[in-house]
């Protein structure tokens, strides 16, 4: 037989990650994100929350610090790591405000992961290095009447010459008033129906774009959210992005991989909310003793730890299995859906576990709150993610 050594590291004892396990690496990026996000984040968060606007300086620190470009080759001025940091720094950036996560989450896992993997040379060379080092980025998809429905735009693409010309209008575009750059969906050919769709890049200058209205938002208010228009807007060949008619693929794949950054940013948001309500109860004295020792308390705060740990093992077990080119599509959507509800369940404890000064601006849970809101709704909506479980799990019982 197998030789007793060789036997036990092929079999049931062989040690295995747990997949929140963090390499060196990685806990080096969660460190700096935590550090930056306490040290120069935290003091501008209700101004940037109050005035729903991002302060220039947040943007460029982020750069700066690298966080713009975690998945980016060295060689394209990225960090170089994987996925999973990337989701780390998300969370950790969102313990502290969603608003700046969900810019660095989309910036990461939408705009840098498509041009890593359907970008040319020239694109990675030219685009690619803008987006690790000073250029922020949107993902136009969403239209007026395509929202969930998401192949159904209505965007159009046509040849003029050797260029192209796009026409329409996109709506609820996160970052676009911080972007230098648009990776914009656009049917060519509507006979094909979503299999006429391909991705163009914009630059923000080009005479034909224009940003629209900023949505006053419920939640994640420094996040910018515009309209954006394009008006007889002619790029050169070189400006597709992938293979003509794949840009229906593209986005699926990206949105799948994009949710598990979601989940991190409300993994993060619950992390911050419970944080700041037990640091109040630990403090706050009713009949004599804190408030965070009644057994009352206790066991609210014991079973919210517990759903938090639950989405963050989701999320990570989600994310490991993307970096690893394993089958993840439906793990993404139980992360997301999961993290999402999570959120918002503990956001709204914690005001709870504060009382009426939960209930005052003065006191940052209630951004919390509001900022977990979106996290139902955006990169797919909880019945879309149900939606994608449910068919996964029907086409298992088929018969044959």
């Amino acid at each position: 037989g197998l030789p007793r050594q060789q036997h036990r590291a092929c079999g049931s004892e062989a040690p295995r990650w747990a997949s929140t396990a963090m390499t060196a690496d990685e806990e080096l990026i969660r460190d700096s994100a935590r550090t930056w996000a306490n040290d120069f984040l935290k003091p501008l968060v209700q101004e940037m929350d109050k005035a729903g606007a991002m302060k220039p300086e947040v943007v460029a620190s982020m750069f700066e610090n690298g966080f713009m470009g975690i998945e980016a080759p060295p060689e394209y001025g990225g960090v170089g790591l994987g996925f999973t940091a990337a989701c780390m720094a998300v969370e950790e950036i969102a313990v502290v405000d969603p608003a700046v996560a969900v810019l660095m989450d989309i910036q990461n896992t939408l705009l840098v992961t498509s041009f890593n993997r359907y970008g040319t040379k020239e694109q990675k060379e030219n685009y690619l290095q803008r987006l690790a080092t000073d250029t922020a980025g949107s993902f136009c998809l969403s239209e007026p009447g395509s929202g969930s429905d998401a192949f159904a735009l209505q965007t159009a693409a046509r040849r003029d010459g050797d260029d192209w010309i796009i026409d329409g209008n996109k709506c609820w575009i996160s970052n676009a008033k911080e972007a230098g750059l648009f990776v914009v969906f656009a049917n060519a050919d509507f006979s094909k129906a979503h299999k006429g769709i391909s991705a163009f890049v914009v630059e923000r200058d080009n005479p034909g774009l224009t940003v629209g209205k900023k949505e006053d938002k419920l939640g994640i208010r420094a996040s910018s959210t515009c309209e954006v228009n394009f008006d007889n807007c002619r790029v050169p060949p070189s400006a597709m992005l992938g293979d003509p008619g794949q840009g229906y693929k593209m986005a699926i794949s990206l949105l799948n991989e994009g949710r598990i950054g979601i989940g991190a940013q409300m993994v993060g948001l619950a992390r911050g909310s419970f944080d700041y309500a037990l640091e109040y109860m630990c403090t706050r004295k009713q009949f004599g003793r804190p408030v965070a020792d009644f057994q009352g308390m206790q066991f609210q705060y014991a079973r919210a730890a517990m759903e938090i740990e639950a989405a963050r093992v989701l999320v990570y077990n989600a994310a490991r299995l993307k970096e690893t080119g394993q089958p993840f599509v439906v793990e993404a959507a139980m992360a997301k859906l999961k993290a999402s509800e999570v959120a918002q369940m503990v956001s709204s404890q914690a005001i709870d576990w504060l009382g009426g000064v939960g209930f005052t601006k003065e006191f940052v849970a209630e951004k919390y709150y509001r900022d977990s809101k979106i996290g139902t709704i955006y990169e797919g909506t909880s019945n879309i993610q149900l939606q994608t479980i449910g068919k996964s799990i029907r086409s298992k019982y088929d018969t044959k």
